[in-house]
């Protein structure tokens, strides 16, 4: 690909310079008489002129090694702009006349300037190698400030072509959509994306950033980019037909873009201009945007129908006053009401309540529901249950004696694939649900109760309590039940070494002799 007609030579003095006292600006505003602009571009020069051409061949798509490696030599051997013929993916030598090429010294150039070329090599233009050379050779050639002289053709253009590369970079953060490819392990995810420009190696880090933990490649009609979850490296340009057409998690997002819509603030304009119809065939939320359009009239009479209304906000303290006034009054009119309730995060399957006879001696506390236990309904069925279960067993104690629950009652998660990761509850969600727990045993009335792990002691004393600086027997304030503290069962699953969870499950099994003989 040829890079045009050459640019002209710096301007002098007597011609506007941006040194010189008139200012080069002037013919871009003059409203008194029509001026005529001057080109930047010229033809290459005669042989009268001066004569010779020299060639500096480049790679294609953003060279930005190869176009400094080129400006460097250029500039030693005092060619001007006019004199250059830039050529894009053809072998040709630096210098026509076949001069050495050796690696030329280092420029100095105002760090504008060095920020600038970065930002302009990514542009599609075929002309952005002569446009930025013209920029050095004046810089170079005491002009040091012509970045500050936004009214200059050269700077205005210059700058014009490092704003759409950022928009172009923007549009690439924000439209591209990874997909699951499926065929795993290990898990990879696929995008396709059709930049307006050369920005591939230059939007690459800004992935690898947000999605460092998980493989994944994009694909382009120019290159792709590929991570590892270790390493960077670029390749040959893909096929949009390699990227899966959708997965499982776009209904979700889907949902998500359509519950954050809001009709009222409908403009269609806006919405093309900030996203252009081009990157609709590979976001899952725009298969909405046609019905959200559609709608948008009658939603927003609805809304305005319900009007005027003060906005709620879930208030912890409202919400157990609100419970307290239900008043139970047994064990199985409480989780009648547990059962009824939504989740305070949404999401979960059910509400899973607590287990054991009415009287128990001992009660166990623990978190909240897990992935099998919101499945099944029913407490410590899961991995950590199975192993609380054997421990008992081990121990003395008959888990059908037992009463066992949970501090909160639903199970929160996050999605990840096809897997719900397990997520800690907020204190304030432990607050919301703590009215339940105090009421479920009052109807047990258990001789003691035992806090699994951090989240249970918080729900029955009402503040944090180290685990191991108070592991054992503890008084959770005023309860009519001697309390104890030990560990969770999930966290001796979690311990890397197994001799470290060998040791630590001895340990739990120890607490469960000791709580035996407490209950006895």
């Amino acid at each position: 690909m040829r890079a045009g007609p050459p640019l002209n030579p710096p301007p002098s003095a007597g011609e506007g310079g941006a040194r010189s006292g008139s200012g080069e600006g002037n013919d871009l505003s003059g409203k008194d008489a029509p001026v005529s602009r001057p080109s930047l571009m010229r033809g290459p020069p005669s042989s009268a002129e001066g004569g010779g051409v020299s060639v500096a061949s480049l790679e294609q798509g953003a060279d930005l090694a190869g176009f400094r490696r080129a400006a460097r030599r250029l500039i030693a051997a005092s060619i001007p702009p006019e004199r250059i013929v830039w050529q894009i993916g053809e072998a040709a030598s630096l210098f026509g006349d076949g001069a050495e090429t050796a690696e030329a010294p280092p420029l100095h150039l105002p760090r504008a300037v060095g920020e600038l070329i970065p930002m302009i090599v990514p542009h599609s233009d075929p002309e952005r190698y002569a446009l930025l050379y013209a920029l050095i050779w004046r810089v170079t050639r005491g002009e040091r400030a012509l970045l500050d002289v936004l009214s200059n053709p050269l700077v205005h253009r210059l700058h014009l072509m490092r704003k759409a590369v950022r928009r172009d970079l923007h549009k690439m953060h924000a439209f591209l959509r990874f997909r699951r490819v499926e065929g795993g392990p290990p898990e990879k995810f696929a995008a396709w994306f059709e930049p307006d420009h050369h920005i591939l190696e230059a939007a690459a880090p800004f992935f690898v950033e947000r999605f460092r933990s998980f493989a994944w490649s994009i694909l382009t009609p120019e290159g792709s980019a590929h991570w590892d979850t270790d390493r960077l490296s670029f390749g040959p340009p893909g096929r949009r037909e390699e990227v899966p057409e959708g997965d499982g998690f776009e209904a979700g997002w889907r949902d998500y873009y359509e519950s954050t819509f809001n009709p009222a603030r409908l403009n269609l304009d806006a919405m093309r201009a900030e996203m252009p119809k081009k990157y609709w065939r590979n976001m899952p939320e725009t298969a909405a945007i046609p019905r959200l359009v559609r709608d948008a009239a009658m939603r927003t009479s609805e809304m305005i129908e319900r009007m005027p209304q003060m906005p709620t906000k879930r208030d912890p303290a409202k919400a157990v006053a609100a419970m307290a006034d239900q008043n139970p009054a047994s064990l199985d009119a409480l989780n009648a009401i547990i059962k009824r309730s939504e989740p305070l995060v949404p999401g979960a399957t059910q509400a899973v309540l607590g287990e054991g006879p009415v009287g128990a001696a001992i009660a166990f506390v623990g978190e909240q529901p897990g992935d099998q236990e919101d499945l099944q309904g029913r407490p410590f069925v899961g991995p950590a249950g199975q192993l609380f279960s054997r421990a008992m067993e081990q121990a003395g104690l008959s888990r059908g004696d037992a009463y066992v629950t949970n501090a909160v009652k639903h199970f929160k998660f996050t999605q990840r694939g096809k897997r719900r990761i397990h997520e800690k509850p907020t204190a304030g969600e432990v607050s919301h649900y703590r009215w339940w727990l105090e009421r479920e045993l009052d109807f047990v009335h258990p001789k003691i109760v035992v806090a699994l792990g951090a989240t249970a002691v918080l729900a029955l004393a009402g503040k944090a309590v180290p685990i191991t600086r108070n592991r054992g027997p503890f008084d959770f304030g005023g309860k009519p039940f001697q309390g104890f503290i030990t560990v969770h069962p999930s966290y001796l699953l979690r311990l890397p070494d197994e001799e470290a969870k060998a040791a630590a499950y001895e340990a739990f099994v120890d607490d469960l002799r000791r709580i035996g003989e407490l209950a006895a």
